[in-house]
């Protein structure tokens, strides 16, 4: 199908003074891009390694971006590094994917060269590139793995995932046709670029020919200020973001496109959101690492099914299978399966190279979310499989409950969790950050859930464990308050 990259030099040519990427320290044009990537790709060429894998351990920058699109355009493998992790995070993720190099900071290689293999400085690298040819390069094999991510559900142990040119290229077409964005859009990535939704959206601007308005790390006043400042057409967020927008208390009055994931979105944020920017556009999608696009929600359907997370994009199938894999009738819930040419290709196994597809015969793949379709084609996700509490045979999601709970507006974060009992099985408990007493939230429970949702048990912590990935590390959270019902 082709490459992330392939339409760079239409815009340099067409555009080459327009700007391709801005951040607080830089500027660069489509031209001075189109030639940065060959340049990039040039110097990968020569250096005539077999293990064609570049580890990117490196803040938000032109560099990032650059490492990653010189990477595809010649033919090698990128795989984004978190500099958060720890050396021990580290390692693991390193022999998981095998890079040949990992490119980083001075600082940072100081502090990793003696556990890490194989690092260089950014630095010295960016002077060599700048030796090599920006106009032509080596033509490189199509559909090459171009991309290894990695995912850590909630047990925290990585799983390392690769993906190939055609399922991003296939993807843009989403950008496209269900979010209405083309060359001219000025897009603001306000989060880390190691999250692939931030990653995705720059990369896809660039290829749609936009400009990326790229924050070192995510400010709430610095992304507001930018918004306000800046001709920004759209911005890419999470729900975390989104609250941290709310807490400033700006009006945004500017016309804007907000595109975030749909599974984790308070009903109270999406309220109080529009409120704050009156004249946006919100697009709410629903997908996984694994998956890519799954489902869309627009602005004005957001409205009439604010619990939905939407309809299937363009060129995504959805089915809902009872657990004997036959289909669900509408208002049934299942266990929700995905077709699509956006998919990875695999999971690596843990000696490194063999990719393990998670694709049936037909092209069908799940990651065990749970949902089902309304009568008018809606999705809903009822929550994940693994995380079903089983409450005396009755099977409770804890999504479900998140979402009541998260509503409470002395409630900063809430995981609802199920603990061992020796009569029921399972018991739900919750587990709160924030500012209220089990007996007020009872009562705020008993309003919107049936009585035997209502949690149990009740905890109160000042922060929540989280996974690398930055999800509530659930399978640790279960084990200490395991502890602490045993202690007492």
């Amino acid at each position: 199908m082709g490459n992330i990259t392939e339409s760079y030099k239409t815009f340099a040519t067409l555009s080459p003074n327009k700007i391709a990427i801005h951040t607080n320290h830089q500027q660069i044009s489509y031209q001075q891009w189109d030639e940065l990537i060959n340049q990039t790709a040039n110097w990968l060429h020569s250096l005539h390694s077999e293990n064609k894998t570049i580890g990117i351990l490196l803040p938000n920058g032109i560099p990032f971006l650059q490492f990653f699109a010189g990477a595809s355009k010649g033919g090698w493998t990128a795989v984004p590094y978190d500099l958060k992790w720890k050396i021990t995070e580290l390692e693991k993720r390193v022999i998981l994917s095998q890079p040949s190099i990992i490119v980083t900071t001075k600082e940072n290689y100081i502090q990793i060269k003696q556990s890490i293999p194989n690092v260089m400085i950014l630095e010295d690298i960016l002077q060599e590139i700048a030796q090599f040819n920006p106009t032509t390069v080596k033509k490189t094999d199509e559909n090459l793995p171009f991309y290894i991510g990695f995912t850590s559900g909630t047990t925290g142990n990585p799983k390392a995932f690769v993906r190939s040119q055609d399922s991003w290229v296939a993807s843009f077409d989403c950008n496209r046709f269900d979010f209405g964005l083309d060359a001219s859009d000025q897009v603001l990535i306000a989060g880390t670029l190691i999250h692939s939704h931030f990653l995705y959206g720059a990369i896809s601007t660039l290829y749609l020919g936009g400009t990326v308005f790229l924050l070192d790390k995510f400010s709430p006043q610095e992304g507001l200020s930018w918004i306000h400042s800046f001709p920004i057409t759209t911005v890419y967020v999470v729900p975390t973001m989104i609250e941290a927008f709310l807490k400033e208390g700006i009006l945004i009055d500017k016309s804007i496109k907000i595109l975030s994931s749909g599974a984790k979105w308070s009903e109270r944020s999406k309220l109080e959101i529009r409120q704050m920017f009156p004249n946006m556009t919100m697009y709410e999608f629903y997908g996984a690492s694994e998956l890519s696009f799954i489902t869309v929600l627009s602005d004005r359907e957001g409205i009439q099914k604010a619990t939905t997370v939407g309809k299937p994009c363009y060129g995504v199938e959805v089915q809902i299978r009872r657990q004997e894999q036959e289909l669900a009738q509408p208002n049934e819930t299942g266990k929700i399966y995905v077709r699509s040419r956006f998919m990875i290709d695999g999971y690596f196994d843990h000696n490194g190279r063999t990719i393990h597809s998670i694709q049936d015969e037909e092209g069908w793949a799940t990651v065990h979310d749970m949902g089902y379709f309304d009568e008018d084609g809606f999705l809903y996700i009822v929550g994940r499989e693994p995380n079903m509490i089983l409450y005396g045979g009755i099977n409770i999601f804890p999504e479900e409950i998140e979402k009541v709970i998260s509503l409470h507006r002395d409630v900063e974060e809430v995981a609802v969790i199920g603990l061992s009992d020796s009569y029921w099985g399972q018991v739900v408990a919750a587990v709160v950050k924030g500012k209220c007493s089990p007996l007020e939230l009872k009562r705020f429970c008993k309003t919107h859930l049936a009585s035997y949702k209502i949690p149990r048990k009740w905890f109160f912590l000042s922060e929540m464990p989280y996974t690398t990935s930055g999800k509530i590390a659930r399978a640790e959270l279960i084990k200490r308050m395991e502890s602490m019902v045993t202690s007492d």
